[in-house]
């Protein structure tokens, strides 16, 4: 018993001063607006299953498609994903300066914008609008996207995102072909393939909506507001805090990807699942 008590005391006595605990890490969730962000997810989610179906097997999926998706696309999973990955991601990390930050008037502004920008970027027309106003501006005054441009790179928006995508691709075929959908004919490795014969094309997709909606988002903040939240973001825990959450949310859609692929091949195969 002596040696496990001695690695229990050495245990806690490594535990950096000030580390966040679960408690501040799902405070500081519930300040980024997760829960808002999620339920946009989840919309975006149904979405995208009906899309699916069209494509992929039209006519076969109806309601019990529509059941499993809403089913896959559960909110609290989803949000428990993200949440653990940041008790993980900063739990040797003082978390004071961001709890602070995105608890007061100007972080609550940030994330109401965020928030409100992911959820009108759902209607087609406004996601076009806001892709064509980013191009004009990028086109006619370049320098005005100064604050978003360093921003994105802060938080290595794009490249995280696109990695994330992939990821995501590659589990979507994991799940088909798990639920039989190509009678083995299609090989791991020409899942790889074809999932990075895919990166140009996501990549120049992902730079255009990342810029588009962080230039609609932010537009109604001064650029004190957003060079506040890039120094906060250049911070040791705010670089914690975004790895974090990219990890929360590339684990949360690996695991919704790969469940539609393996729902998906059912219905493919006409099988009520």
């Amino acid at each position: 018993m002596r040696p496990l008590f001695l690695a229990a005391i050495l245990g806690l006595a490594v535990q950096p001063a000030g580390a966040a605990t679960r408690e501040e890490t799902e405070e500081l969730a519930a300040a980024l607006g997760l829960p808002q962000i999620i339920e946009v997810m989840r919309a975006e989610g149904l979405d995208y299953g009906s899309d699916m179906e069209d494509q992929m097997f039209p006519g076969k999926g109806g309601k019990a498609w529509r059941a499993r998706v809403d089913t896959i696309y559960d909110p609290a999973m989803m949000q428990a994903t993200v949440v653990n990955a940041m008790v993980e991601g900063l739990a040797e990390t003082e978390i004071d300066d961001l709890l602070a930050f995105f608890s007061s008037e100007r972080g609550r502004e940030i994330i109401a914008y965020e928030v409100s920008a992911r959820s009108a970027l759902m209607d087609s027309d406004i996601e076009e609008a806001a892709r064509q106003r980013f191009l004009e501006i990028r086109a006619e005054d370049p320098d005005a996207l100064g604050l978003i441009e360093r921003f994105v790179q802060v938080n290595d928006l794009v490249d995280s995102n696109v990695m994330g995508a992939m990821n995501s691709n590659y589990a979507f075929y994991q799940g088909l072909m798990a639920g039989g959908a190509f009678d083995g004919s299609l090989t791991d490795s020409d899942v790889v393939a074809d999932v990075w014969a895919q990166e140009d094309e996501i990549r120049s997709e992902t730079d255009l909506w990342v810029h588009s909606y962080l230039a609609m988002a932010y537009q109604p903040l001064a650029d004190a507001d957003l060079e506040a939240y890039i120094a906060i973001s250049e911070t040791p825990a705010g670089q914690a805090l975004n790895r974090a959450l990219f990890e929360g949310f590339d684990e949360m859609y690996v695991a919704i990807s790969r469940a539609l692929g393996v729902s998906a091949a059912g219905f493919m195969a006409g099988e009520d699942i």
